[in-house]
């Protein structure tokens, strides 16, 4: 990717206040979930639609619909990097815990969740066969991530690990999604804008992909990533702008309202009784027990991850009447 072009979409896309990693990500969660799972996934041939899929995150079940596993499994692998990536950067076992996630319930051998693949893998639409040898796909998964470590500008950070883990197809199956969540990652520790794939058709991916793989030619990848990145970026400070300036009786309270919500939700303890205990009673914490009550009320599936909750315990607390 050019130098200039990157410095310019890092200009235009990175939030402008000093925040820990994963602020921005955070900030958009809700509206990223739904986009990034959706536009991947359509990418891969998925039927449901963005209403459908919206519709299927509020009910949180995917039965034995494949294309509904493959859009939750979406859901749950963005989840996990927004929690992982702040705390872990970018490593092997993000990238390889990303994929299991994405992969979980859809490859029947589940020993190749997250492994590096010992099997030929084919490329459907490219005479490209990419590196068979395991040790070798191990080592150079190694170099990539070294080497995007490495990179400043994390518009090209973003970039390199987009085009290189699609390149190398280190992993059984699913690695342009593995690819498209993975590019997330710079962006998330840096706090720009999400990289979502908003409005790419299969087409232009595949002309872009195909690039890579039979020309070593990253042409048309740089001008979809620049086109679907921009467009991200507009979508994103419209949602920045209508989340307001961040509650500040909220953000006192965080901590405490994220071990709150998982002590009755996870261990089913009454809200009256984890107020107590945690010392948040009306004369020392004006406002906690309020807030809490709310939040139990508004909890879901599809945005239970902000409270460390995982979807199966949320469910199974919403399926017991939200007991609190």
């Amino acid at each position: 990717m050019p130098r200039e072009l990157a410095e310019s979409l890092y200009r235009d896309g990175r939030l402008r206040e000093q925040q820990p990693a994963g602020t921005y990500a955070r900030k958009v969660l809700e509206q990223l979930l739904i986009d990034l799972s959706w536009s991947s996934s359509h990418l891969e041939g998925n039927r449901f639609s963005l209403l459908a899929t919206e519709e299927l995150f509020r009910r949180g079940t995917a039965g034995d619909d494949a294309d509904a596993v493959m859009l939750l499994n979406h859901k749950a692998a963005i989840e996990f990097m927004v929690d992982g990536v702040p705390m872990q950067g970018l490593s092997a076992s993000i990238v390889r815990n990303l994929h299991a996630v994405l992969m979980s319930d859809l490859l029947a051998d589940t020993e190749a969740l997250g492994a590096i693949r010992t099997k030929m893998v084919n490329i459907s639409d490219t005479v490209y066969i990419p590196t068979q040898i395991p040790a070798l796909l191990e080592d150079m998964l190694e170099m990539i991530l070294n080497k995007a470590r490495l990179i400043k500008n994390p518009i090209e950070g973003a970039f390199f690990l987009w085009v290189n883990l699609a390149y190398l197809q280190p992993f059984e199956d699913g690695n342009k999604r593995t690819s498209r969540l993975a590019a997330n990652i710079p962006l998330m520790l840096y706090n720009c804008s999400p990289l979502s794939f908003l409005d790419v058709s299969p087409r232009d991916y595949a002309l872009a992909m195909l690039g890579v793989y039979e020309f070593l030619d990253v042409s048309r990848a740089v001008d979809l990533f620049e086109w679907t990145y921009r467009r991200s970026m507009k979508k994103y400070i419209v949602v920045m702008e209508s989340v307001g300036a961040p509650d500040p009786l909220r953000l006192k309270y965080r901590e405490y309202l994220t071990e709150a919500v998982g002590l009755v939700v996870r261990d089913r303890r009454s809200a009256q009784t984890v107020i107590e205990e945690l010392g948040l009673s009306d004369e020392r914490a004006p406002g906690f027990e309020a807030m809490l009550l709310d939040e139990l009320k508004k909890l879901a599936v599809f945005n239970c991850a902000r409270y460390r909750l995982t979807m199966t315990a949320t469910q199974a607390w919403i399926d017991a009447d939200r007991p609190h």
